[in-house]
């Protein structure tokens, strides 16, 4: 009994250090044989799941947009290229675009603010009408619209536009300016 003995009390005396060795075991290391993983992360795997809060989105004044009049952020893709493209688009008020058309469909969601929608050949946006946050708009392809934020509203519309590249924009009529004042 007496070796018995010995070693319960050997392990009785080490256990404490094992157990502060397991404990340490949020930090990557071996301990004699033993690999310690580190702890789990907390959130998505970066390389798995990217994410981009708005406010860290890189808004940029698109093309030769008048100033303030319009910003864009591409998230992904682009729409000039073949494939699919996703970006976030402000309008500011007193803007629309002038009619025009794409090569293919564009599915959009507004995000924040009011944005105004109208379709036709005529540019007549006192009667376009207003999609508010998490409302939906499908433009058909090669079919003319136009849209914006009259000048009397506060604040911007920012829209997800999504679709398939390449775009290939065509205004209705491309002696006049492709933004216009309201």
């Amino acid at each position: 009994m007496g070796e018995l003995e010995s070693s319960r009390r050997s392990l009785l005396m080490t256990a404490p250090l094992l157990l502060a060795a397991v404990a340490a075991g949020d930090k990557p290391g071996n301990i004699g044989d033993i690999t310690l993983s580190p702890a789990p992360k907390t959130g998505p795997d970066p390389d798995e799941t990217f994410t981009l809060p708005y406010g860290n989105m890189n808004f940029e004044q698109w093309g030769s947009l008048p100033p303030h009049s319009g910003e864009m952020a591409k998230l992904y893709g682009d729409f000039d290229e073949p494939g699919p493209y996703l970006v976030m688009m402000k309008w500011n008020p007193g803007w629309f675009s002038a009619p025009h058309t794409y090569a293919t469909d564009r599915i959009q969601v507004v995000v924040f603010g009011t944005w105004f929608v109208n379709s036709g050949n005529d540019f007549q946006p006192q009667d376009a009408v207003p999609v508010g946050p998490g409302g939906y708009v499908k433009r058909t392809a090669r079919t003319p619209h136009y849209d914006g934020v009259p000048a009397n509203h506060r604040d911007p519309a920012v829209i997800a536009i999504f679709g398939l590249g390449p775009v290939d924009i065509q205004l209705v009529d491309p002696t006049q300016p492709s933004w216009r004042r309201v």
